[in-house]
């Protein structure tokens, strides 16, 4: 890493569970994930990653939904769109139906299975869990579909040994250099958000791979902070935290993407463009 480095930042403009109850701000639809992106570009990000909503705010992974965002997206600003796979209770195809159909520049590959959950520590009991399947068979597939149709994936590792998965994927010669990582901390299953855990699976990554974090929730500005002093890029956004430095709620997904910016300039870094983000992530060329 060196003083002028250039740092993708991602945002993540709204998730698949989160409701405007909890915050008014996040987008459910077309035109609201549009409006959203808008913010989170015209703010310096240089990635969008977006979960599938119906217009009442529930999950959706129709290929329809994802086609307006895609169309509401690029009528309003150039940014690189990062789409969704994650899901419960879906076949494998269904899962990856809309990546396919609707050709994003980005699809989210999530990299083993895991217990996914929230405790209530006052309540002494989940407030939900469940296990969120993501067998090798499944991944191999996944990446295979997407090879197919020029869409790179994103691999999504929420645990330690989910960096050791990409080592066999990368021999089979599924995936190619430079190898996209997320390292999401904080969801319970996982691995926690410390620095601890964030300095052992960022320095256990293939070399050369292009890595951001995702530190969930209250962990989100230290530990972004963190990441960009080891080379890291970052992510945020109301999927995974609604509020800024000093503790207010975001009104938009731009007001975090600024916060993030605000940070990259102060570790010495620089914003990476969205020509800028290209050139790290396809370093050959052939983005769709």
């Amino acid at each position: 890493m060196a003083l002028g480095d250039k740092v993708i930042v991602t945002c993540a403009v709204t998730g698949a569970v989160t409701t405007k109850k909890q915050c008014a701000a996040i987008p459910y639809t077309a035109v609201e994930i549009g409006e959203e992106c808008r913010r989170a570009y015209e703010a310096g990000a240089a990635v969008v990653h977006v979960h599938g909503r119906s217009d009442d705010g529930q999950p959706s992974y129709d290929e329809e939904v994802f086609a307006a965002y895609k169309r509401e997206i690029e009528a309003r600003c150039p940014i690189i769109i990062n789409f969704s796979t994650g899901a419960v209770g879906l076949t494998k195809e269904q899962r990856i139906n809309h990546v396919l159909k609707t050709r994003p520049h980005i699809g989210a590959l999530n990299m083993g299975s895991m217990n996914y959950a929230k405790y209530s520590a006052k309540r002494k009991d989940f407030v939900f869990q469940i296990v969120f399947a993501n067998p090798f068979d499944e991944i191999v597939f996944y990446l295979k579909a997407m090879n197919e149709v020029g869409v790179r994936p994103e691999c999504e590792c929420f645990d330690t040994g989910h960096v050791a998965s990409l080592e066999p994927l990368i021999d089979m010669g599924l995936m190619k250099g430079p190898i996209d990582v997320n390292i999401v901390l904080g969801v319970m299953g996982g691995a926690p958000a410390t620095p601890d855990h964030l300095n052992f699976i960022a320095t256990h990554l293939p070399k050369g791979s292009v890595w951001k974090t995702t530190p969930i929730s209250h962990a989100t500005w230290p530990l972004t902070a963190m990441a960009l002093g080891m080379g890291g890029n970052v992510r945020v956004g109301l999927e995974d935290n609604f509020y800024l430095p000093d503790g207010r709620m975001a009104t938009s997904n731009g007001d975090l993407v600024a916060a993030a910016v605000e940070l990259v300039k102060l570790s010495g870094r620089t914003v990476a463009s969205v020509d800028d983000a290209k050139r790290l992530l396809w370093p050959d060329g052939g983005h769709n």
